[in-house]
């Protein structure tokens, strides 16, 4: 674990329940759930379970498996949005944009000609965020 990982991070108190989620998939390696901050609809998140704080200092095998779990997820988020492509992003240390310090890709299916919202605009209402999940969780099987 890195020396300044900090568990109380609110990604390592979702993977403990402490703070509830719209879960979309879950593995022995990583935990993959809706953005409650989206960019556009069907904006999720994939964590791994592993602590680590960004790209820069995961483990190789994390990584991988991080990855892994990026693609399938990324794949039903496009397939159960229908749409027309995926945006797939990690914040890096807090030069790039990173509030969270722990380790997190983003998903956000796109659309043709349709501009994302700022990250930290508004908090998504807990209805939109189930149906969102219902619809990727549909395309994961």
């Amino acid at each position: 674990m890195a020396a300044d990982y900090d568990p109380d991070n609110v990604f390592a108190k979702i993977l403990r329940g402490e703070i509830p989620s719209e879960k979309l998939y879950e593995d022995e390696h990583c935990y993959a759930f809706m953005d409650a901050m989206p960019m556009g609809p069907g904006h999720c998140l994939v964590i791994p379970k592993a602590p680590s704080r960004n790209l820069l200092d995961i483990g190789p095998e994390d990584l991988s498996h991080l990855m892994a779990t990026v693609q399938k997820v990324a794949r039903a988020a496009k397939a159960g949005f229908g749409a027309d492509g995926v945006l797939i992003q990690s914040y890096n240390e807090p030069a790039s944009g990173q509030t969270v310090f722990h380790t997190h890709v983003h998903i956000v299916p796109r659309f043709e000609g349709v501009e994302l919202k700022r990250h930290s605009d508004a908090m998504a209402d807990p209805e939109t965020l189930r149906e969102g999940g219902e619809k990727i969780r549909a395309a994961l099987g």
